[in-house]
């Protein structure tokens, strides 16, 4: 990816079509509750060919990765290195993450370390409420080493989730294991990771905020809501003490490029801080 080619970099975007292969283990209803959740354009997914075709008529770049929850929902995961196979084939609007259940243990950290040496994966994508762990948990650990080690960025989701929303029992999500605060303790012991905090972090925002400005090697990606309904605090640091840490994500599919930069133009962002948010910022994190 030629970053001088691109008006902007999407750091958070889903792989949640693989190829139409889960009408077995609800996936589809899954699928179906989400767009009722984000009023979404679309009845199943794009595929990442797709996803790839969209953000190349836009100039914009994107990382994109799926999210390995198999252990808590029963839904098969997509596997890492079909999304990183399709990602090669689009370099030039894609670069791919992974993701890998925590719980899988050493076996999760020699898949890491495959990945990122044989497919090219730049980093991982963890969503604590749907892998049901605290991401402070020693036991996921091993895997973060690994991560590290192969010089790769961790991603996590932060604050409430659409997944499962208005379900029986929110589908057994439980929404405590996503407080940004358990990342004060990762980004502690592991200084040399590379950590995003997923989304505006409600209810958790200032904590967020926090944990940004405390650590150097904490970052916030602004995925999942759109612009306008942005906190007035987060707005106030992006625009000044964390306005080299602020990373533009849509949330692809659900909430579109379009829309999320619509409505970024709307917004009280100084005009020196929008290309940092846009671009700037990610390109230095991902190192290009």
């Amino acid at each position: 990816m030629n970053f001088d080619d691109i008006i902007a970099l999407d750091i958070h975007t889903h792989a949640e079509e693989p190829c139409g292969c889960h009408p077995d283990d609800g996936y589809d209803d899954f699928q179906a509750g989400m767009s009722k959740y984000f009023k979404t354009w679309y009845d199943h997914p794009p595929t990442v060919v797709e996803t790839a075709r969209y953000y190349r008529e836009r100039r914009i770049g994107c990382v994109i990765f799926p999210v390995d929850a198999e252990r808590e929902t029963g839904f098969r995961r997509y596997r890492n290195e079909e999304v990183a196979e399709i990602a090669a084939e689009n370099s030039d609007v894609m670069i791919p993450f992974a993701s890998i259940d925590p719980h899988k243990g050493k076996l999760g950290a020699r898949e890491a370390r495959r990945l990122v040496r044989e497919f090219g994966v730049k980093g991982f994508k963890f969503h604590p409420t749907m892998q049901g762990f605290y991401p402070n948990d020693r036991m996921a650990y091993g895997l973060y080493e690994a991560i590290v080690e192969e010089g790769g960025i961790c991603l996590f989701h932060t604050g409430q989730t659409g997944v499962g929303s208005g379900m029986p029992g929110g589908m057994g999500m439980r929404l405590k294991y996503s407080n940004p605060m358990y990342l004060d303790d990762v980004a502690v012991d592991f200084p040399d990771m590379k950590i995003i905090l997923a989304h505006p972090s409600f209810p958790w925002q200032e904590e967020a905020l926090s944990v940004a400005q405390h650590k150097p090697n904490v970052y916030i990606d602004l995925s999942g809501w759109s612009p306008k309904y942005f906190p007035k605090i987060l707005v106030q640091y992006a625009n000044s003490i964390l306005k080299k840490k602020m990373l533009f994500g849509s949330d692809w599919p659900v909430i579109t490029p379009d829309r999320w930069l619509a409505d970024f133009e709307k917004i009280d962002i100084r005009e020196e801080v929008r290309p940092l948010i846009l671009k700037e910022n990610a390109r230095r994190l991902l190192g290009m």
